[in-house]
């Protein structure tokens, strides 16, 4: 589980600090330079849009946008392939955690705030997932937070656990992936997800599986993350490609007949570029620039993507597409237009049994897309002709006979 370092009460340099000017009866200094002022978490076109869309009950909206301008709390999960896994986390709970409860309760006695405890988010197995939220100013002020903070950092270089945000662990969990399979990871980069896919792939125990994980991101560049990733997982089983998902060429293996045959995948994971809005907590620049016309742009090639995973999936196989946007336009609309493509070929599987304690909401089945100066359109034939190479046909949502199928 990594080398253990040994900690004492003076090794984080910011308590000791702190604890030297209370000595000495001086407060700490105060930096002299003018701060940068915070990002304004606010974008009228966007509360317009979703607003416009119902994209949550009226009376969660403003429970929905105190949220989107929050904070993101820090996420992590433990590898469950590795054979400590149920040790570590033992470890986790009954020493780190208990020093954080301490800690919690000390600043909440001594008035300098509350910090929520540890929470362990109970859709993910064997509860190898907590969340918990932590400001750096929090982290400098505690010596067990401080200790829980290098041991996380520790842990995670000899990959033993994945700092990963929540709602990323979601779309390899519902993939479903077992040691036979084959898997191919279109969009791979940074590589949280395909770590996680790897293992699931070893989850059979110490014997070599049967399949792989081929993770693919069209940036050289960010094929180095991935390489970084899979390496900290020390997997045999994972092959990291440079290639346009759009176009995503087709491979050739032989099968038991010794005939070159094309390859088709189990397991497909497209998680798409996109417009991020659904990243607005960890990302908050995204408020100073959001606006329609970055989902229109994307939809195109979000279905090219997807379409191109169809194609190489198994029949009977299974493909998870997955934003981190909010908008249906990246969603539903893309789903719909490769159901309209592939007519009868493919279906949407609900699974929601495989995360069974996660509050979800069902997909929308209307909406109505936009213009970047927020004017919105029912259907193609109301859409001016200058629009017409921006909102496509198939951004509409689909005629309630086809809902219903």
């Amino acid at each position: 589980m990594g080398k253990k370092r040994q900690f004492t009460n003076k090794q984080n340099p910011f308590a000791k600090k702190k604890r030297d000017l209370k000595e000495r009866g001086q407060t700490e200094s105060v930096r002299r330079e003018k701060p940068y002022e915070d990002i304004v978490r606010k974008n009228e076109s966007f509360e317009a849009y979703y607003k416009h869309l119902n994209v949550c009950k009226p009376e969660e909206w403003d429970e929905f946008m105190g949220k989107m301008q929050s904070n993101l709390p820090v996420t992590f999960r433990i590898t469950g392939s590795k054979s400590q896994a149920h040790t570590l986390l033992k470890i986790i709970k009954d020493q780190f955690f208990t020093e954080y409860r301490r800690a919690v309760a000390e600043f909440r006695e001594s008035g300098e705030g509350v910090v929520p405890e540890p929470k362990c988010l109970t859709w993910y197995p064997n509860e190898f997932a907590w969340q918990l939220e932590l400001s750096r100013k929090d982290i400098r002020r505690s010596e067990p937070l401080y200790k829980l903070h290098n041991f996380l950092i520790a842990e995670t270089g000899s990959g033993n656990i994945s700092r990963q945000e929540a709602v990323s662990m979601i779309p390899p969990l519902v993939l479903s992936v077992e040691p036979h399979h084959k898997v191919l990871d279109m969009c791979a980069a940074p590589g949280s997800k395909t770590a996680q896919l790897i293992e699931a792939l070893h989850a059979g125990g110490d014997a070599l599986p049967t399949g792989f994980v081929m993770a693919n991101d069209i940036d050289n560049n960010r094929c180095y993350m991935l390489v970084h990733q899979a390496k900290r997982l020390a997997s045999a089983s994972c092959l990291v490609v440079n290639a346009d998902s759009s176009v995503f060429p087709s491979l050739k293996v032989k099968n038991e007949a010794g005939e070159l045959v094309p390859l088709k995948y189990d397991r497909i994971l497209c998680d798409v570029p996109c417009s991020g809005d659904g990243t607005l907590r960890k990302n908050p620049d995204i408020w100073t620039k959001w606006n329609m016309g970055h989902a229109c742009n994307l939809h195109g090639l979000q279905y090219r993507i997807v379409k191109r995973g169809a194609e190489l999936l198994e029949v009977g196989g299974k493909l998870v597409y997955s934003t981190c946007s909010l908008n249906p336009i990246e969603n539903e609309a893309v789903l719909h237009h490769l159901l309209a493509e592939t007519g009868d070929a493919m279906e949407i599987v609900d699974a929601s049994h495989l995360v069974p304690t996660l509050k979800h909401s069902p997909g929308m089945t209307y909406w109505e897309p936009a213009t970047k100066d927020m004017k919105f359109y029912k259907s193609f034939a109301e859409v001016p002709e200058n629009y017409r190479t921006v909102i496509r046909p198939l951004m509409f949502p689909p005629a309630p006979e086809d809902v219903a199928k």
